[in-house]
């Protein structure tokens, strides 16, 4: 198979599933969500559940040596066209670089399948060079907040369900950046779904969540879009009395994130919804429902002041200068400020 540069997850799916297997597959990078899913994959297509036991190696880096995985990679399959040898923890294998000369004469009929962890290969040294030259080098990186709710939305689409918008960027709010936690709360939802149910909706995210639909940072930040006066102030109230629900450092994080962003759309070349949403990297829908109503009511001054303040608020709320101000109150101060 030609050597690949770059492959993205949904290339070397396609490729394996296809049948156009590597002789190495090195998968590295700080997202463990597809390094997981991308080794059990490889795994799943290229055995069968009868053909494991005899052709299928699961290793640890802390465990072997460098030589010892070509001793296993060296081996013949046995009543499969294929073998695999899977080493998990491969970052902890101090001498991984000498695999380098088992690629130059590697087995055809072995998939190597190692997954670095939290770190990557250094390019400019042999194995990475060999990999590229012969097989997969695939980095797993993690997904920016704004790529959240697009991941939500495209896995549900894989279980056959729509995803509202509202609900997947609510999904992503609550869950954060850990995919892997955020797929199993998705996995959850998929089996609370009403029978029958082809969307998933905010409803079913604050059933099975417990995080208000109406009452949430995505809310928030919606609500000083528009300069909602009294929605805003009805949602940081219901912070104040919530306490167990509003986390101010979370809250701050979200409306930089927000504000950031509108910095960046008035300085777009093109003032369009489409041309923002290219702009941003976001989708139409994300900008449609905030960025460009927040445009109209917020000058790029006002946002340069609002960041600021926000930076400000976030110092306060970790007691800087001696602030003993509650979290609450921090927000009440910072959205007056925000909408006046």
């Amino acid at each position: 198979m030609a050597a690949k540069t770059g492959p993205t997850y949904d290339e070397i799916i396609r490729d394996v599933r296809a049948g156009n297997l590597s002789p190495i597959y090195y998968l590295m990078g700080e997202e463990d969500y597809y390094i997981d899913h991308l080794s059990d994959y490889i795994v799943n297509s290229i055995l069968r559940e009868d053909e494991r036991d005899f052709n299928l190696d699961v290793l640890y880096g802390a465990e072997v040596t460098a030589n010892q995985v070509i001793q296993y990679a060296q081996g013949l399959p046995m009543m499969a066209e294929h073998r695999v040898v899977l080493v998990r923890e491969a970052q902890a294998m101090s001498d991984r670089e000498n695999l380098a000369v088992y690629l130059s004469h590697y087995n055809p009929s072995t998939v190597l399948v190692m997954c670095h962890k939290h770190g990557k290969l250094d390019a400019r040294r042999e194995l990475a060079k060999e990999v590229k030259r012969v097989g997969v080098l695939f980095e797993s990186k993690r997904l920016a907040d704004y790529q959240l709710p697009g991941f939500v939305t495209s896995y549900f689409k894989r279980k056959g369900m729509d995803c509202e918008p509202a609900a997947a960027q609510l999904l992503a709010e609550f869950v954060g950046s850990d995919l892997n936690r955020l797929s199993s709360e998705m996995d959850k939802l998929l089996l609370a779904a009403p029978q029958g149910a082809m969307h998933v909706t905010p409803a079913l995210v604050e059933e099975q969540t417990g995080i208000s639909k109406d009452y949430n940072n995505f809310e928030l930040q919606n609500a000083l879009a528009v300069r909602d006066v009294l929605r805003a102030n009805k949602i940081v109230k219901y912070f104040n009395t919530n306490p167990r629900g509003f986390a101010l450092p979370l809250t701050l994080a979200s409306l930089f994130g927000f504000f950031s962003d509108l910095m960046l759309a008035h300085y777009a070349p093109a003032k369009d919804e489409s041309s923002v949403a290219n702009w941003l990297g976001k989708s139409t829908w994300a900008v449609r429902q905030a960025i460009m109503p927040a445009m109209r009511n917020y000058n790029a001054t006002k946002v340069m002041h609002i960041l600021a303040e926000i930076r400000k608020t976030d110092a306060k709320g970790k007691g800087v200068g001696g602030c003993r101000t509650a979290p609450g109150d921090l927000l009440c101060e910072l959205v007056f400020f925000i909408l006046h």
